[in-house]
């Protein structure tokens, strides 16, 4: 990865050195015979998209467009993703009253139907995900794969961040995780399973700025669980990918929350990414 949001809303002096950046380490991976193994790519936030609602109408803001043109033509030509760090949390704590919370943590809810497509998002994330494979189609680039570099759900908030709890940050990794399960795609790619990171797997109680951003982590820093994902694995012997007797509950592992045990359950069983 090339840098990290290169481009936001306060600061878009960054993103120009972009391209020369990813096609130097490009070359240099070439030189050395690495470029078959590894891709060079670099994540976005959302602020590149003017819009992302309804996702058929996702396309980037005019000041990117002419990066975005030259990073999707390097992308296309050497099959690398196009990665997006997407946070559904920071929609809904703007507009807590218009966007239903079910929606953001991946409940069971209505949902909302594209009207210019015709496909149904019953969360969020996967909304976004496709609003930024639009908007590189209306650039020409229909076969860009698009995947999630980090997303996450705060335990705990300042009094103004709604909705950053432990029982929403739970429930929203854990929903998460049950789709990665299942091998979701989202609605425009449904074939295609999303690719995910989640961010975070310990709490940064250093990192400046309000209280949420301090609280991504699964973990605490000195390794105690900043909240409970309730899976267990008890009845299984071995922890391998394909299990299929994972199960979970509010208090299955309350006996098992070591560091080491809750490790070896999210790093070898699951196939989100944690990081």
């Amino acid at each position: 990865m090339v840098g990290n949001e290169l481009f936001t809303d306060e600061d878009s002096s960054l993103i120009r050195y972009m391209m020369p950046a990813i096609i130097n380490i490009h070359k240099a991976l070439f030189q050395l015979g690495l470029d078959r193994y590894i891709q060079v790519s670099s994540p976005s936030s959302l602020a590149v998209l003017a819009e992302s609602y309804p996702p058929s109408a996702g396309s980037f803001k005019p000041e990117v467009t002419s990066v975005m043109q030259q990073f999707l033509r390097f992308l296309e030509a050497r099959r690398s993703p196009f990665w997006i760090n997407a946070y559904p949390y920071f929609a809904y704590k703007d507009n807590p009253n218009t966007i239903p919370i079910d929606y953001v943590l991946f409940n069971r809810n209505i949902g909302m139907t594209d009207p210019n497509t015709g496909l149904h998002y019953d969360n969020m994330m996967y909304a976004q995900v496709d609003a930024v494979a639009f908007a590189a189609a209306k650039l020409g680039y229909r076969n860009i794969e698009v995947r999630v570099a980090e997303t996450g759900w705060p335990s705990k908030g300042d009094v103004g961040e709604i909705g950053a709890s432990p029982l929403n940050a739970a429930t929203y990794i854990r929903n998460l995780m049950m789709r990665q399960f299942a091998g979701e795609g989202t609605p425009a790619r449904r074939s295609s399973r999303l690719e995910v990171y989640i961010f975070a797997l310990f709490n940064e109680d250093m990192k400046p700025g309000p209280i949420s951003e301090k609280n991504y982590g699964i973990f605490q820093p000195d390794g105690s669980l900043a909240y409970d994902l309730g899976f267990s694995t008890t009845s299984t012997s071995t922890t391998t990918a394909t299990s299929k007797s994972v199960t979970y509950s509010s208090s299955a592992t309350k006996a098992k929350s070591t560091l080491k045990y809750w490790k070896i359950l999210i790093l070898t069983m699951i196939g989100v990414r944690l990081f």
